[in-house]
């Protein structure tokens, strides 16, 4: 059992109050639709039987089971996410998996208090949301035992993701920028695009041997265009513009889902709508 004070934050609140009604709802896209990328890093991580293993904003719980099974049943597996319920549905995945290795907590992972016992630290598309960056990171490191392993997973530049860039600059012809006072979870996924940025604020939080891999792969964002606008207007930059234009947006929704499914009619596979997307593999140790 572990102790998790209340110390929600204005992004944790907003995590709880907006976005995870609206990640539960497309919860199918968010898991299966990332799951040719998650083909190119997750066979890649240095997963060693019996490791002991944290899973930072671990979402629906889909990382952390894949930990548990690749550590085997001598490691274990703690999954910290913010959102009770994304955890809920990550326990009863668990369960019917017959995965038992796995703990779930829900916690900001930014104000957790960690003791050094863990082998490996693994956040895939969490870190970006980090208030504080280099404390966020800090707090990661306090979680490793001395050498132990951190792997991060993060948005490449905007422009380097059509998946979500292009329903945006397409949604922009009909909508204005969200303003500055609008909510928000965090700084935003592409808060750490910027390599050099990002590889100071590691050395900052104390880490050594720091790497970044470049990552490209496929993603499904919808069975077709009609549901990947859907998505693309409930979620990401285009969901944002949307959501903050309010009244203004539902005026205009019929003529920008049909400028949008136009668009993305264009990436029809077998499969679906497939776009490109790029992230950093980013590794690192704690030098103890």
């Amino acid at each position: 059992m572990f102790d998790t004070p209340d110390q929600a934050t204005e992004f944790v609140d907003f995590w709880n109050e907006i976005l995870a009604e609206k990640f539960i709802t497309w919860r199918h896209i968010l898991v299966d639709g990332l799951a040719h990328h998650s083909a190119t890093v997750l066979p890649a991580l240095e997963v060693h039987e019996g490791d002991r293993i944290v899973d930072i904003a671990c979402g629906f719980g889909d990382t952390a089971i894949a930990l548990a099974q690749s550590t085997g049943p001598t490691g274990n597996v703690l999954g910290i996410d913010c959102c009770q319920a994304f955890l809920d549905l990550a326990e009863a995945d668990a369960a019917a998996a017959g995965v038992d290795n796995v703990e779930f907590v829900a916690a900001d992972a930014q104000s957790f208090e960690f003791l050094p016992e863990y082998d490996f630290c693994f956040t895939r598309f969490g870190a970006m949301y980090f208030a504080n960056p280099v404390m966020g990171f800090k707090v990661m490191r306090s979680a490793l035992k001395p050498g132990g392993r951190m792997t991060a997973i993060v948005w490449r530049d905007l422009e380097d993701n059509p998946w979500l860039y292009l329903s945006k600059q397409i949604i922009l012809d009909y909508l204005p920028e969200p303003g500055a006072d609008a909510r928000t979870c965090g700084p935003g996924p592409f808060s750490m695009a910027n390599e050099a940025v990002v590889r100071r604020q590691l050395e900052i939080a104390g880490y050594s041997d720091i790497e970044f891999e470049r990552v490209d792969a496929p993603i499904l964002i919808g069975r077709d265009a009609e549901e990947a606008v859907r998505f693309q207007l409930a979620i990401g930059p285009a969901g944002e513009v949307f959501r903050e234009a309010g009244d203004e947006a539902e005026e205009q929704r019929d003529v920008i889902a049909t400028a949008m499914t136009r668009e993305l009619a264009r990436y029809r596979t077998d499969e679906g709508i497939v776009m490109d997307s790029s992230s950093w593999r980013i590794t690192a140790r704690n030098p103890g």
